[in-house]
């Protein structure tokens, strides 16, 4: 055999010698199982629960239970301002945002010290407060925008537009022994003193006559207590304030000076009806009379 056949023939046996190696290799490598890949690290950020609105508020609202709502909210991202359960600690702000905040208008100097920082409590603080601008579902409940019972301004906030609040002095016994509490609606009623001619003597003789003056009127507080405690079934106080229109608040006015008022607590279920002055309001103050002759004696007789 020619020599160079036979270095062909060594060189093919070499590589196909390689080449079972090779495959075989790669047959053991595959039963081994596959390293698994390392999972990307989840970033957990820790979340406080923040003081919602469940819905829509309008100014003027009285809000109520199911007007709040907690929300989950990251903690990096809560405001100073908000109101939070207190669960989950809520850090300063670092000193660089502090800086900037100082370094601000007036204007939002001013609405920053109005408002209450970093505040936390339960849902049932807010309840009862009064919406003094526009807040919207899932908004976060913040002071400059609520009054509280209590906080100035609150009544204000709570009158109804075109609403007047006036105050009248009471007791116990005109106040339906102290059964009357903030939110109850009522009528006011006159008893007013009025005098006659004697029919011998001509001597003037006193006659009481009385007359309900304003019906349906919303007390809005008794002394400075503008709601209810919830264990609290009377309050005796010494003034009620009352909700009125700008009319019948001078009707109250002169009827405070005409004599003296008792309000009359209504049923729940007769809150429905008109609210404000009646027509039977002359009847209290000024009583009408008629002269009578008797055997040539005029005498004036009172007609409640």
């Amino acid at each position: 055999m020619k020599p160079d056949r036979i270095a062909v023939l060594c060189i093919a046996a070499v590589a196909a010698i390689g080449l079972a190696l090779v495959v075989r290799a790669m047959g053991s490598s595959s039963k081994e199982p596959a390293a698994p890949a390392a999972a990307a690290p989840v970033e957990v950020r820790p979340m406080a629960k923040v003081l919602v609105a469940a819905k829509n508020l309008e100014p003027g609202k009285r809000i109520a239970e199911a007007d709040l709502s907690w929300k989950d909210w990251p903690v990096d991202e809560v405001a100073p301002v908000f109101i939070t359960d207190g669960a989950t600690p809520v850090p300063a702000k670092p000193a660089a945002a502090n800086a900037a905040e100082k370094a601000a208008g007036a204007v939002e100097k001013v609405a920053k010290a109005a408002t209450d920082m970093a505040v936390t409590g339960a849902k049932s603080d807010y309840i009862g407060a009064v919406v003094r601008e526009p807040i919207l579902a899932g908004e976060p409940i913040v002071g400059r925008k609520i009054v509280r019972a209590g906080d100035s301004g609150y009544l204000a906030a709570y009158l109804e537009p075109g609403m007047r609040a006036m105050a009248i002095a009471v007791t116990v016994e005109s106040a339906a022994g102290g059964f009357i509490l903030p939110g109850d609606r009522v009528d006011v009623v006159l008893t007013a003193e009025t005098s006659r001619n004697g029919a011998a003597e001509g001597a003037a003789k006193s006659k009481f006559v009385s007359g309900t003056v304003l019906q349906n009127l919303k007390v809005l507080a008794i002394d400075q207590s503008t709601r209810a405690g919830d264990d609290e079934q009377a309050v005796v106080g010494a003034t009620a304030t009352l909700e009125v229109r700008p009319q019948d608040a001078e009707l109250l006015a002169q009827a405070k000076a005409e004599g003296e008022l008792s309000l009359a607590l209504r049923s729940y279920a007769d809150t429905a009806g008109p609210s404000g002055a009646t027509r039977r309001r002359a009847a209290a103050a000024q009583p009408q009379a008629v002269r009578i002759y008797r055997g040539g004696a005029p005498e004036v007789v009172a007609v409640p």
